[in-house]
């Protein structure tokens, strides 16, 4: 195996690796000659499912509770413990949860604020640090946080969603700046909808003809169109994409 492409000799964790993008992610990597950690929290049968399928080897799958700050460290620590080191984080774990101001009351707004903020900043962060330190001391490495096209475009019915996004993605750039002089490339993908198992409620009710519609392409993208972005922005070679947030959602939402 050459080229770009080429993940040979890497260990790579991969967050909310159970199914969706986060599976589609591993399979690439695993495919790319990586060896890849699959982390999951509560789909202990999805993620060994996956780990099965994965070629190359030796693969580890991996449950940890990323609202915990010591779990979450635990886990990058055993990610890295079989090489002795971790080239590439994936930060794709993250929670939706449908709260609209108007029809939601105070307490399950506060709950659905906390929750979401818990997996889709404060994990992806602390995850950032413990694996940011272990890069700057072996010389490098490349983080990938998944946001959204919300955190652009604004999420009516899910507020917090949409704020937890537009806060990696400043976390994503001012990581960027912060760790280059180390060797360690930070960037994200913002997809739009992805035929995953959180937007099929969405894609099969009477709004997913509209939610199709919002692309030319007259649909939403597969896990797989997202992971080849990740996969090329987590690549060796392309160390100047570090602070770039790449939209993949199929030109719904196009911003200046």
């Amino acid at each position: 195996m050459s080229g770009i492409l080429d993940f040979s000799g890497q260990t790579v964790l991969v967050t909310g690796a159970s199914g969706g993008i986060g599976a589609a992610v591993a399979r690439l990597l695993a495919g790319c000659g990586a060896r890849v950690l699959c982390h999951y929290h509560a789909n202990e049968e999805g993620a060994r499912a996956l780990l099965d399928s994965l070629p190359g080897g030796p693969h580890g799958a991996l449950r940890a509770d990323l609202t915990s700050p010591e779990a979450t460290r635990d886990l990058v620590e055993a990610a890295a413990a079989g090489s002795g080191r971790l080239d590439v984080l994936v930060n794709n774990a993250g929670v939706f949860f449908h709260h609209p101001l108007h029809e939601t009351d105070y307490e399950a707004w506060q709950a659905a604020w906390r929750r979401t903020l818990d997996v889709n900043l404060i994990g992806p962060a602390n995850a950032c640090w413990c694996a940011g330190r272990r890069m700057i001391a072996q010389g490098g490495g490349r983080i990938v946080n998944v946001s959204s096209r919300g955190a652009f475009r604004g999420e009516p019915d899910a507020p917090a969603y949409g704020a937890s996004k537009a806060a990696l993605n400043s976390l994503t750039q001012s990581l960027a700046r912060a760790l280059a002089p180390f060797g360690v490339v930070v960037t994200a993908v913002a997809p739009g909808f992805v035929e995953t198992e959180m937007a099929a409620p969405f894609l099969a009710g009477p709004d997913g003809d509209a939610i199709r519609a919002q692309s030319p392409l007259g649909r939403v993208a597969t896990p797989e169109e997202v992971a080849r972005a990740v996969l090329y922005l987590a690549a060796p070679g392309c160390e100047y994409l570090t602070g770039a947030i790449v939209d993949v959602n199929g030109a719904s939402y196009l911003r200046s």
